[in-house]
Order: C-alpha cells, then structure tokens, then sequence
C-alpha cells in the first residue's frame, strides 16, 4: 500500500471512531522525554444561565531521581480537539505555530495566547491568586481544507514556555479557557423543555487523538508524548448552584459524585484516569439541567394539575362517551335479532281482523289480544265494556344487515292503541289508532 493511501485509511478509520466531546494529549518539545505529568487535574465549571464553560487544566511534572530540572528543560505542547479563545491582553500571537500547521498543509483560522497561570500548594489557605505567567500561552487554531473527507473541524495547538515552577513540586501549572461549545444542549420534547427545563451534556476526555486535523500532528510526534505518572490524575466537572440541579446520568459508572469541598453549592463529579491505559481516550460524560422559578415546584404542580384536570375533566368526557356511545347504537346493531324494540301491546292486523263486530265474544277478545288491556265500565250504560290495548314499537328505517351487523340510516316510534267496545259480551265496534314519529335516536333502556 503506498503512503498517501495509508494516511487516507488511517484518517477514515479515526473520523469513523465515536465522536466524543473533547480531550487532550501533552507533547514534549524532544523525542522520548524523561518526565511525566502527575498530578494532574483537568476540571469544567458550568454554571446556571451561560454556555460559557471555564476549563482550568492543572498539572505538575514529575521529574526521574537525580535529574536537574535544567537537564529536562523545554517547551511543552498541547493537541486540544477543538477551538479555544484566547486572551487579547496576554500578548501578540506566536508566529512559528501559525508557520509549522502551514507547512503540514493545514490553514490557520486564529491565532491569540492562552491565560497561564501558577498556583503554589502551600498557598491555598492565604486565598492568595495564582501567579500568572508572563505572555501566557500562544496557541493557533487551524483546519484542514479539501483532501478526500472535505472540510474537518478546528483544532488547537498550545505551546507552553518553560517555566521553573514547572521543575517545582509545590507548584502547579493551570492552562486556563473558556468554552462556548463543550457543553451540548440535549434534544427534548417541548413539553421536557416546559416542564423540566433544557438539559445538557458535559464530556470530558483525555488522550483523545482522534479528530481529522489533529490526528497527523500526533502521529509526526508520537515519540514525544509525555505519559501520566502515578500521582492522582482526574477528569473533573463542578456543577454550581446544586440546589437547582438536577444530574439525570454520567459515565462511566466507576465516577464520583460529591458536593465540592471547597466550592460552595457545587456538586462535583471526578473520574481517575487510569495510567496504565496508555493512549487510550478515558471518558467522563455527565448530563444534566437547572431548574428555577416555576420549574422547582413541578413535581408537586405536576401531579396537582393532573389531578384538578381530571376531577373537571371526567363528567365532560364521560356525557362524550354517552353521547358517543348512544349514536352508535342509534346507527349500528349486532346481533342476529330484529332491531325493532317493543313495549305494551301491539297488536297485528291478522289479529284484528279475527275480531268481527255482532259475532266475536268478549271472552274470545281475550284469547286473541291478550288479558294485558285497560278496561273501562260506564255506569250508565250497563253491560257495555271498552277493551283498550295501547302498544310502543321503535322501529328502523333503511336498514342494511351483513350478517350480524345490521346499519340504521334512521328510526321511527309508532303509538299503537286499539279499543274493542262490547255490549252483553259481544263486540260492538272496534278503533284501531297509529301515530308514527321520527327518532334521533333509540332509547338505551325500554319505556314503560
């Protein structure tokens, strides 16, 4: 395989490797250096209300028994995965950065310091500042145009000047830069962001080579990384204003969640790294979001609301389903019956028709009819009875059956009443009414 077609298969493997946030990997100014980094500290700030995230990177090196710190003196530099902002007041930009990234073929998009900072061990009871260091750190920020993937992300590239604090074990070095692209907001719902406020995810990675620009200048100076020591090294993330927190989740399980001994109101969350995972990018994500004003009194307003809209809401969802309920059995019937509904007596033109006035008997009335009738005397007029049958019939109209299921374009009610006058036990005369009516709707239960 020829060269160029090996760095094509080695960038695409790391643009195809999972994208986590950020990270960094330090780098001597000299091949194989004899120090380590130890301690080592690197920390996000994020407070409530700003995307601005302050990440203070803390350090010390380790330098081998009976070695004199002048013998290891030399410039040290950071890869950082993204870009930075610098300080305008630290200095004028550092013009071989710009002129090293140009002639690997890369462009730079800006160029500024970095706050630099020395913080004393012995010192941190007096409240006393850290020392800044003069001219801070220049960094440039650059990007690769064209080539076979197109356009790649920025990514930094920090010098930090030799310093004989750095020789110092009771001093600690802090790379100090304020982020507006660490945090990433989560995608939620509307109704998440109205109840429960916008969330975010903070990650944090160290030894994270893997980005399209920055992975050729690792791969040059692989031979100058400066490995961790053994001294306590960890992502940390301080999360202020804890009484209006809320952390859903971090990882990886083996971190430590703890409100901050020296911060007020500060929940931490600290990963140790590992030193003998060598290069390997060592991860710590935490996702979580503020909640104030209204925001604080949503687990009680929540359910309450859901309560009193269910109390009011129940009798105007139940008349729906009523309503709902009635017009489909007023318009659909199941069943292999009829779908006519009777009630009372009705009775049918055969059977009236056996009823001949001067000839049918009174007894003979109630075996075709039924005993189920109003009997009316008159006293002035003895010997003559009215028989009166009164019948309900709700019937449909057009109606359309598929097996069971029988459609109803419409229903109407029919008011049956029949009166049978004797005289000495034999029918006189016979009355036989029908009212028809249209109906919305059939009764849920029958009439009396």
């Amino acid at each position: 395989m020829s060269r160029p077609a090996a760095w094509v298969v080695a960038l695409l493997l790391v643009w195809a490797a999972p994208d986590f946030a950020h990270g960094q990997v330090f780098l001597g100014s000299r091949p194989n250096p004899e120090f380590t980094i130890g301690p080592l500290f690197v920390r996000a700030t994020v407070a409530p209300d700003t995307e601005v995230v302050t990440l203070d990177i803390l350090w010390g090196l380790v330098i081998p028994p009976n070695t004199a710190g002048a013998s290891v003196e030399q410039d040290l530099y950071l890869l950082w995965p993204n870009s930075v902002d610098g300080d305008s007041t630290a200095g004028a930009a550092d013009p071989a950065l710009a002129a090293y990234v140009k002639s690997r073929g890369f462009t730079p998009i800006a160029e500024g310091r970095l706050p630099l900072l020395a913080k004393s061990l012995y010192r941190i009871g007096e409240e006393l500042p850290p020392e800044p260091v003069k001219g801070g750190a220049p960094f440039v920020t650059f990007v690769r145009q064209g080539g076979p993937l197109g356009l790649t992300s920025p990514v930094t590239y920090v010098r930090i000047p030799w310093t004989p604090l750095l020789a110092n074990r009771t001093w600690l070095m802090n790379l100090r830069m304020e982020l507006t692209d660490l945090m990433k907001r989560r995608k939620a719902t509307w109704i998440e962001d109205l109840f429960w406020g916008p969330q975010h995810t903070i990650s944090l990675t160290f030894n994270d080579t893997r980005p399209r620009a920055l992975f050729p200048l690792y791969f040059e100076r692989r031979d100058r990384v400066v490995r961790l020591a053994d001294d306590p090294a960890q992502l940390l993330v301080n999360l202020r204003d804890a009484d209006h927190l809320k952390i859903y989740e971090f990882y990886p399980g083996s971190a430590r969640r703890r409100l901050s001994e020296t911060l007020d109101s500060t929940e931490e969350i600290a990963l140790f790294l590992d030193s003998s995972e060598g290069i390997t990018p060592q991860v710590l994500t935490v996702q979580f979001g503020y909640f104030k004003g209204m925001r604080s009194w949503a687990p009680v307003l929540i359910p309450i609301a859901f309560f009193a809209l269910g109390n009011l809401a129940m009798p105007i969802f139940m008349m729906l389903v009523r309503r709902v309920s009635a017009a489909l059995k007023g318009r659909v019937q199941f069943g292999p019956g009829s779908a006519e509904r009777q009630t009372g007596v009705v009775l049918s033109r055969e059977t009236l028709a056996r009823i001949v006035p001067g000839v049918t008997t009174y007894e003979e009335v109630l075996r075709y009819c039924g005993p189920e009738a109003e009997e009316h005397e008159q006293l002035t007029a003895p010997g003559r009875r009215t028989l009166l049958y009164r019948g309900r019939r709700v019937a449909p109209q057009g109606p359309r059956r598929l097996g069971w299921l029988l459609t109803v374009r419409r229903w109407s009610i029919e008011q049956h009443e029949v009166e049978i006058t004797t005289e000495r036990n034999v029918v006189t005369d016979v009355q036989a009414r029908v009212r028809r009516s249209p109906l919305a709707e059939p009764e849920t239960t029958p009439a009396a």
